[in-house]
């Protein structure tokens, strides 16, 4: 989709078509000569590789700061976290910019402080520097956090990558990538979506849905570690965020070249979440999420990792969604009622400032 606009939109930071359209054609055009780095700007993953070391930087600017389940402090580090580790990484360190609102509550402040040490604490990082601005009032509603992690290879990303040359003789990449799938892959997903997209938009809008939907929002990089160091043969990992399921699942059709094929009857999704989506016309598959993540697994592996993924906290509702293939290009999903459908790349994420 070509949006006829001159100006920035909300749709340009909703991920979806029109974020990957201004990211590649005017952020990439001016950033992206960078073929030296082993995983560059330009191949669009969740971070870069610099020799051994993965670099990422992300900026929060959920609306509100506090949410069901959740807060902006608590997504910044999650978030960050994440797409170090999906990357097969150990993240280790952090740094923390703030930009804060005149007339923040200080106690409001030192709440999303605490949740972040506590956040850290969960994930094993540190955040080791930083800094701090004010802006005048009513400019960002409330606050906005820039976090940067760093995180390192390790033995269970080499146990890992041992794994998946074991079934794919020509395997010559260092890391978890996008563009790592191949026909035959299964997908795995660790968890029910929309839960995270849901919950930000009932505090944006006052509603309750009469349920308890909450944020999902944690950070995954020690559940992945288990899954790269006791199963391995794992492929790419994507947290799906902005867009949701279904811009996720398209990334990885595009990077890798291959069509995938999901089962609308494996996505676990919860109930409350699916009649919210219904009554408001939104797809649950396109809503953004924060602890949830699609693995892509030798096939030879995907129940063993299942397994594993079933018997944590973060994974227990995993399931084996689909599977990658060349018989078609995209994706596409095999209803209930026995046709397929396409599962287009959305617009953007149907909910604004989710992160």
């Amino acid at each position: 989709m070509t949006v006829k606009n001159d100006h920035i939109t909300m749709l340009h930071g909703a991920g979806g078509t029109v974020m990957h359209d201004l990211i590649k054609n005017y952020i990439v055009k001016y950033f992206g000569d960078t073929a030296s780095i082993e995983v560059p700007l330009e191949a669009l993953d969740d971070a870069a590789v610099v020799g051994d070391v993965v670099l990422k930087s992300d900026s929060h600017a959920v609306k509100p700061i506090f949410f069901p389940g959740g807060d902006i402090g608590r997504l910044a580090v999650s978030g960050t976290v994440n797409d170090i580790a999906v990357l097969g990484a150990e993240p280790y360190a952090l740094a923390c910019g703030f930009v804060l609102e005149e007339g923040l509550a200080l106690v409001d402040f030192e709440k999303i402080l605490a949740s972040m040490q506590q956040t850290c604490m969960e994930a094993e990082v540190s955040i080791v520097t930083g800094d701090t601005k004010v802006v005048e009032k009513g400019s960002l509603g409330g606050c906005v956090i820039n976090t940067s992690g760093i995180g390192r290879r390790n033995a269970a990303l080499e146990k890992n990558l041992e794994v998946v040359k074991q079934f794919r003789n020509d395997f010559k990449t260092r890391w978890i990538l996008d563009s790592n799938l191949r026909a035959g892959d299964k997908i795995v997903l660790s968890g029910t979506v929309g839960d995270h997209g849901l919950a930000v938009l009932s505090a944006q809008e006052g509603l309750s849905f009469g349920s308890g939907i909450k944020s999902d929002v944690k950070p995954l990089n020690r559940l992945i570690r288990r899954l790269l160091g006791e199963v391995g043969g794992v492929v790419a990992m994507k947290d799906p965020t902005r867009g949701g399921l279904a811009d996720a699942l398209n990334e990885f059709s595009d990077k890798s070249h291959v069509g995938i094929l999901v089962y609308e009857d494996k996505i676990p999704v919860r109930k409350d979440v699916r009649a919210a989506c219904e009554m408001l016309g939104l797809d649950p598959f396109e809503v953004g999420n924060e602890g949830k993540i699609i693995i892509g697994v030798v096939k030879e592996k995907a129940e063993e990792a299942l397994k594993l993924l079933r018997i944590t906290e973060e994974g227990k509702e995993a399931e084996i969604v689909g599977e990658a293939t060349t018989d078609f290009t995209g994706v596409a999903m095999q209803t209930v009622v026995g046709g397929k459908r396409i599962i287009a790349r959305p617009v953007g994420d149907p909910v604004p400032r989710i992160c």
